[in-house]
């Protein structure tokens, strides 16, 4: 049974979220505590799974890019560029509009302009060849300058009331953006679980020759795998920009890309492509989000902080590693002063 427990993909990534949380709990004992408040939940881990919010939705779209052996570093670009989108279309439909036609337009404007940026990685990638991280660095590099143009080098301003429970609102008592993680999670697993999407994903990413001459269709998967990793992002920057009220088409989803891969990574998926897990997605982004409260909590100062948080992460990583385990329990099992 215990083996059997280590064996499964998610227990590491869970097991350290955990301890992550565990550990803080131990050395501050509000860390753990919920309380309910003017019909919402309040706490540190309610704050932990909010603030990860974002980085979980762009997650899953990363995972399903990587796991045909992809990989897609504008993610940040792309949410700012969403942000500003929306800022830009509530700045000209507030004044002139009533109700909530504006908040849905921005919505849109913004998910649109998402999923076009990621259709045009992807469309680089199988159309013209280009291999992934130079094809999505085209528009890391050019798209916060996209955002600056529609942004006209300022940091928008949301003033538009609605828009601002998107990212800052709840429902039955939980945050909104929990909501929407779990609605896209919930869409993912029934898409790839139901039907023949997840089969295809999997062939694509172990073996792309074999998946062709199968009659696996990667030429049109690919594309729409870019395409909806585009849309995650843009949901993302909806989220981010209507928690501060604010676009800032130079800032904002700075190092996302980096965290979103990392999260995969933490989540026990193969970034050779074929394994993958949405699940361990979302715990790599808990884990990440928890990482950073609890080096924030310690009091770490700001410019050792990315440091810190590198080390620990690579320790995470070195647990999940089975090659790393079992040299680690050799060692353990030997016998002190054998020969090795």
């Amino acid at each position: 049974m215990m083996r059997r427990a280590l064996a499964h993909p998610l227990f590491w990534p869970l097991a350290t979220l955990a301890l992550l949380l565990l550990a803080n709990g131990a050395f501050n004992p509000g860390f753990l505590a919920l309380q309910w408040r003017e019909g919402h939940l309040y706490g540190t881990l309610v704050d932990i799974a909010n603030r990860a919010a974002p980085l979980a939705l762009v997650s899953m779209g990363m995972t399903l890019v990587i796991a045909v052996r992809g990989l897609d570093i504008s993610v940040g670009a792309v949410l700012a560029i969403a942000a500003t989108v929306a800022a830009w279309t509530l700045a000209r439909l507030e004044s002139g509009s009533s109700g909530l036609l504006p908040l849905f337009v921005a919505i849109g404007a913004a998910l649109a302009t998402g999923m076009l940026c990621g259709l045009w990685n992807g469309l680089l990638v199988v159309k013209a060849g280009m291999q992934p991280i130079v094809a999505t660095l085209i528009l890391m590099v050019a798209g916060r300058g996209l955002a600056q143009l529609i942004s006209d080098g300022q940091i928008l301003t949301i003033y538009y009331e609605p828009y601002g429970f998107l990212g800052k609102g709840f429902l039955l008592g939980l945050p909104f953006s929990l909501f929407v993680v779990a609605v896209i999670f919930i869409a993912l697993q029934l898409l790839l679980n139901r039907t023949s999407l997840g089969l295809f994903v999997r062939a694509i990413g172990e073996n792309p020759l074999a998946s062709h001459v199968a009659g696996v269709r990667a030429r049109a998967i690919t594309p729409f795998l870019y395409l909806f990793c585009g849309f995650t992002a843009g949901l993302a920057g909806l989220l981010v920009s209507s928690n501060v009220a604010s676009a800032d088409a130079n800032n904002a989803g700075q190092l996302f890309e980096l965290d979103a891969i990392l999260a995969v990574a933490l989540g026990g998926s193969s970034l050779t492509g074929g394994r993958f897990s949405l699940a361990g997605s979302l715990a790599g982004a808990l884990i990440i989000q928890a990482l950073t409260t609890t080096i924030y909590s310690l009091g770490v100062p700001p410019q050792v902080t990315l440091v810190v948080k590198a080390v620990l992460v690579i320790g995470v990583l070195l647990l999940q590693a089975p090659r790393f385990r079992r040299e680690m329990l050799g060692l353990i099992r030997r016998p002190a002063g054998s020969q090795a």
